[in-house]
């Protein structure tokens, strides 16, 4: 154990988390005894001291551990822990999970050679060798005439085919498993990227941020909404932490964390509740609340680590792996069948000869036929199962994903890469992802009358005093303007002049106490900065250059009853404090326009050249009451900083009396319904952050894709707008809709507006996530981004989730696809583009193959059969060398094609796209034709062709003359390979096949080795291909009818599709595009609809009361009534309407629908009324015209009361 006292092992603290037990902690001392005997202090943490060298006894006392009157933490003389954290990771582990063991080379290449079609090849190969050696040097060679009367013996060469097929297959499993090996390497560094994270901890009395494998047992960590927890712990003090343990223990209900001291007290009384409890579990997600906790275990001894390393399985295929891996087990059983079939009809033949005896042969020659029989079926299985294609997924993938992490996108899950390919909706964020989330305070009012503005002489137009830019007054509105002279501009950096040190105070401890930020260094420059929520950070840095008082030291002094962290919901975030006059306050900041709304009471501001005094003796602020006017001055504010893209903040307070308040059920967690009311509003602040280079650029080019980009942001509505509009995604037609609005639409209404909504403003989670399934149930393929811990949903509905790798939490980056780890909404073009360039690479293999596949097989069959010595076209290691071309040099050249710009050019597939266009389809049947036709001719004809002619007296002649002619045709089968290769470059009915060739090495270096090594076995080839050096004559042929390829899929792209797309619907091998589907989309099979529901429960509570009148039923109506309104059913008397529902169901499903349509609440221009839509109702794009649908339904005239409304 070390310096570490033997009853903290780390099996015994293991112990204390799995199961929990308070009983085991109290055996310990609890938590003041494990805090000293791991030696370390709960409020100053670890020091870095002790990691640089061990500290000497006689050392300065500990500080204290974390309850009152506890004893020294650690301290060198009393305890004895004079651990580094060297110590600590001997000791306790580090926190990291072992790498996942590889497999080797050697294994990798075992396992290849296990396959079961290459074992085949094996055995044949060797026992092909051993009759060969045996007919070479066992038995008297045969002669033949070679002219002038000279007789000549066959030279000993029939082992070399066996020893050919033996290199050959040495060369595939080597080529194979250097290809998963250098796979297997490229994905073991994205997932080490993908594990690697910081975390908050306190070392030496500040809070600092560490790689997660830095934290050892003893340091004392922090807890923020979102994080999943790195290690095991138990939890030291904080404000309502809840955790989600349900995917580590199981546990469904959220977890709250209290001290240890707590518990014991709840245990002892019995109001200790089973979901309360001190013990912070690795893997469980922090829902809500701050604080921290004491590590205990980590790494592989920690919970989460035992289960991980316990579910450590292989990395699952993708989608389209998935369905390749089918295609090719389709093809591959073609390619058995047509194997067997060619070894039957073989087979036959054979026992013919031997049954007739001619030709005559000896047992050794008819043992070596049969093993010739043998081996040309057994290549024929070899070359038409496809091993390519998965390993051609494999290397796109892999290519891919390695240079989507060098382009900021780290891909979590391979099948997303394939589904972003198709994606048809893009569902962003604003904050960070179109913006550049530096943000700093630019403008603001400081109650409702001093409107500060950053450089205020160089940006005049910030300021709403005075005329106001681009805002149309009425005459009412310029009236209720001159009502407010006391309105008054000044520049932010002489703000500290017309406030009082008592405001002054009051607006820093605002910033300050209600804050989770903090400063620390930077590990680049080394400068001191703010790390943080951005705009936590940027009213921090506010109050720093304004040289309020330090924020550390003000946060250190404030005493903390409660904490309010920041929800999505509520988009606010506040604490309450004790003061040192008795009475409490409460600090809020948040949106803008929900806050306001809550206050009361203003601030009193005095105006420049006024005498600022302080009232020092009671330290009060001059507040006033909210008054219409004040009331139309702040909603003017917060207008005029919207349209100029200012994210508002308001900073508002309370004063309490006593805590909790009168009237409170909890008194340890106060509900933020119940505080926040009756606020004082501050200030607002608007915070600048502008739009990321080239967001306009990429959001243009996802609309030329074919993908529509719809903004979910909470900001208010009219900041939305402004960004929408510069980034350009508020297009003609398109909707803009605050999410309160949107979530209030029945099915109906909801369905029409989904596809037109460009804008979702004020949106929660829950809004984004019932916008993606009401987009997937129009049959879109929807990706969406999120950064917070309620985005989880959304990203797991989405069929593509993005997460945000700077300002994202944990638990979005678990629930999601991909990481944009520059936030950056272009990286999500760069997504799109890879995933079709993926997709295609797979495709343009796919067309290769295919039509190599075929032509191989259909010359192999015939030539074989026609053959009186069972002899193909194509050798066996002929053969292997094409498979080789056609496996392994064709996937790495065609799955090597790098993204470019031009895949942005089409639209995307639908999600039912078959593997196979038309397009692709007319290339492998015309290039197999072409090269079965021209192989044939060759093989059959060619020494009429060639004028070829045996001489009687010169058997070498005619030997001379099949070798060469069989050559030509290898040869030329060979560079028809190579030539179509450059022809499958394009999968679609563009001519140009050179596009972007240059930028693919890899494909040109393939294809000049192939060329080079096809050279060299024509020339040193000899016996073991069966071939001889050509004449310069035959080289000219067999290039140009490779080259013939290229020119033939010129023409065939010129053939319309039409016409062969019908003929190919008609022979199956295309779906029929106007078949329409008979089924809802995401409608669970027999569900009824909700009134039916109802009256069957109805009819069954009747039917059991037997003889009971015919009423409402109050239980089963209240057990419906949530189904009835969210399906807009209104029934004053469900059983009245039995024969209309029962006709209605019977006839056509359920018909009836809500009568009316959606209003337009902004009168009658909807596109351009800014006060209408500020108002929470939707808005048109200026650009749309009058006779468009979306202008009819919601730009016209107000509907009948009883209509939908929004």
């Amino acid at each position: 154990m070390g310096p570490f006292p033997a009853q903290l092992s780390a099996v015994a603290l293991a112990r204390l988390v799995d199961p929990k037990s308070l009983h085991a902690l109290e055996a310990l001392g609890g938590v003041d005894g494990l805090l000293h005997g791991l030696g370390t202090d709960a409020r100053r943490g670890l020091s870095n001291q002790q990691s640089a060298k061990r500290a000497e006894p006689g050392g300065k006392k500990g500080h204290k551990g974390s309850g009152d009157g506890a004893p020294p933490a650690f301290s060198s003389a009393e305890s004895g822990v004079h651990a580094t954290h060297a110590d600590r990771q001997r000791v306790y582990g580090q926190n990291v999970l072992p790498a996942r063991a590889s497999k080797s080379l050697l294994l990798l290449m075992w396992l290849a050679l296990n396959d079961k079609v290459l074992v085949l090849l094996s055995i044949a190969a060797v026992v092909s060798l051993a009759l060969g050696l045996f007919q070479d040097f066992g038995t008297q060679r045969p002669t033949f005439s070679c002219g002038n009367g000279q007789t000549c013996t066959q030279p000993p060469v029939d082992w070399v085919e066996g020893v050919a097929i033996m290199v050959a297959i040495v060369i595939v499993v080597v080529v194979g498993s250097m290809n998963d090996w250098q796979k297997e390497k490229q994905f073991k560094k994205l997932n080490e990227k993908k594990e690697d994270r910081t975390v908050k901890v306190i070392r030496d009395g500040a809070e600092k941020v560490i790689n997660v494998k830095d934290v050892v047992v003893g340091d004392i960590a922090l807890l923020e909404p979102g994080e999943v927890v790195p290690c095991d712990g138990v939890f030291l003090t904080g404000h309502n932490v809840k955790c989600d343990e349900s995917g580590m223990t199981g546990e469904s209900d959220a977890i709250k964390k209290a001290p240890y001291a707590d518990c014991k007290k709840g245990e002892a009384d019995g109001s200790l509740s089973s979901h309360t409890d001190c013990f912070v579990v690795s893997g469980s997600k922090v829902l809500e609340g701050v604080g921290s906790y004491v590590v205990i275990v980590v790494g592989v001894k920690s919970f989460n680590g035992r289960i991980m390393m316990a579910l450590r399985t292989d990395n699952d295929n993708t989608p389209l792996q998935t369905k390749l891996n089918d295609l090719a087990e389709l093809i591959a059983k073609l390619g058995s069948a047509a194997g067997l079939l060619l070894f039957v009809a073989l087979l036959i033949r054979f026992f013919v000869q031997l049954g007739t005896g001619d030709p005559v042969l000896s047992a050794n020659q008819k043992g070596l036929a049969f093993v010739q029989i043998l081996i040309i079926s057994v290549t024929l299985i070899v070359v038409a199962v496809p091993e390519g294609l998965p390993l051609a997924v494999t290397l796109a993938l892999a290519f891919a994903t390695k240079r989507m992490t060098q382009e900021n996108l780290l891909v979590r899950v391979l099948g997303s890469c394939e589904t972003m390919a198709n994606a048809s909706v893009v569902c962003t964020d604003k904050t960070g992802t179109l913006t550049q989330n530096v943000m700093s305070v630019v403008a603001g009012s400081v109650g409702i009358r001093a409107k500060f503005v950053l450089r205020l002489a160089e940006n005049q137009a910030r300021t709403n005093v005075g005329e106001e830019p681009g805002v149309r007054e009425t005459p009412e509105e310029r009236e209720q303007r001159r009502r407010r002279p006391d309105d008054f501009s000044i520049d932010q950096s002489e703000l500290n002049d017309v406030l009082s040190p008592a405001l002054r105070r009051l607006f820093n401890d605002a910033l300050a106490v209600n804050s989770t930020a903090f400063e620390d260094e930077d590990s680049k420059t080394g400068a001191r900065t703010f790390v943080g929520s951005k705009t936590e950070t940027a009213l921090l840095r506010f109050a720093q250059e304004l040289g309020w008082a330090d924020y550390g030291k003000t946060r250190a002094s404030a005493d903390v009853v409660q904490m309010l962290p920041f929800s999505s919901e509520r988009k606010a975030m506040g604490v309450v404090v004790k003061r040192a006059n008795g009475r409490w306050r409460l600090y809020l900041k948040g949106a803008s326009e929900i806050l306001t709304k809550k206050c009361t009471r203003h601030v009193v501001v005095a105006r420049p050249g006024d005498d600022v005094k302080d009232a020092e003796e009671d330290d009060k602020v001059e507040t006033k009451e909210i008054d219409p006017v004040a009331k139309d001055n702040i909603s003017r504010t917060i207008v005029i900083y919207a349209n100029q893209t200012l994210r508002t903040i308001a900073v508002c307070y309370r004063d309490l009396d006593e805590w909790p308040p009168a009237g409170s059920a909890d008194a340890d967690e106060v509900p933020y319904e119940e505080l926040a009311t009756d606020l004082t509003l501050i200030a607002i602040t608007g915070i600048e952050d502008p739009l990321r280079e080239g967001v306009t650029e990429a959001v243009a080019s996802c609309l030329k894709a074919g993908v529509v980009v719809k903004m979910c942001t909470g900001d208010n509505v009219l900041t939305a707008r402004s960004i929408a509009l510069q980034c350009g995604i508020f297009t003609s037609g398109g909707i803009i809709m605050e999410g309160p609005v949107f979530r209030d639409l029945n099915d109906r209404d909801m369905l029409e507006v989904v596809p037109r909504l460009q804008v979702l403003a004020r949106s929660s989670p829950e809004d984004k996530k019932i916008l993606v399934e009401k987009l997937k149930e129009l049959g879109e393929i929807v990706g969406v981004t999120g950064d917070g811990t309620n985005d989880g949903p959304a990203l797991k509905t989405a069929h593509v989730g993005f997460s945000m790798g700077v300002a994202g939490t944990e638990v979005a980056k678990e629930a999601s696809d991909i990481i944009l780890m520059d936030d950056n909404f272009a990286s999500i073009v760069k997504a799109i583009m890879w995933g079709r360039c993926v997709n295609d690479a797979v495709r343009k293999f796919l067309q290769f193959q295919v039509s190599v596949n075929i032509t191989a097989v259909i010359i192999t069959f015939v030539t074989a059969v026609a053959s009186s010595q069972e002899e193909s076209a194509l050798s066996a290691v002929q053969l292997l060398w094409i498979n080789i071309i056609m496996d392994t040099f064709a996937a790495l050249a065609l799955a090597t094609d790098p993204a470019s710009p031009a895949l942005l050019d089409r639209k995307p597939d639908k999600k039912t796209a078959p593997l196979f266009n038309v397009d692709m389809y007319k290339q492998i049947f015309g290039q197999s034709v072409y090269q079965t036709i021209v192989i044939l001719v060759f093989h059959f004809a060619g020494s009429a062709i060639f004028d070829y002619r045996p001489d009687p007296n010169n058997e070498s002649v005619q030997l001379d003359n099949t070798t060469r002619l069989n050559t030509l045709v290898f040869n030329a089968f060979v560079f028809m390979q190579i030539f179509n290769s450059i022809n499958s470059r394009r999968i679609d009915s563009k001519k140009n096949i050179f596009e972007g060739i240059m930028r693919n090495y890899y494909f040109i270096v393939i294809t000049l080795l192939e060329i080079g090594v096809q050279i060299l076995i024509v020339f040193v080839g000899g016996s073991a291909f069966q071939v001889s050096p050509i004449i310069g004559r035959d080289w000219g042929i067999s290039v140009a009818l490779g080259f013939m390829s290229i020119p033939i899929g010129y023409l065939i792209r010129l053939i319309p599709n039409p016409p062969v797309e019908c003929l190919f619907i008609k022979l199956r091998l295309l779906r029929d595009p106007d078949v329409l589907p008979t089924e809802r989309p995401n409608v669970e099979e027999g569900e009824w609809n909700p009134a039916i529901n109802l009256l069957r429960d109805n009819l069954t509570m009747f039917s059991n009361l037997r003889g009971g009148r015919a009423r409402a039923s109050s239980f089963v109506a209240k057990s419906r009534s949530t189904r009835l309104e969210e399906a807009g059913v209104r029934l004053p008397s469900i059983m009245t309407m039995l024969p209309t529902i029962v006709a209605t169901t019977v006839g056509a499903g359920w018909a009836p629908q809500r009568g009316g349509s959606l209003s337009d609440p902004a009168s009658s221009d909807p596109s351009r009324s800014s006060a209408a839509l500020w108002e929470g109702k939707l808005q048109l794009h200026p650009e749309t015209t009058e006779d468009d649908p979306a202008y009819k339904k919601w730009g016209g005239k107000t509907p009948p009361a009883d209509a939908g409304t929004v």
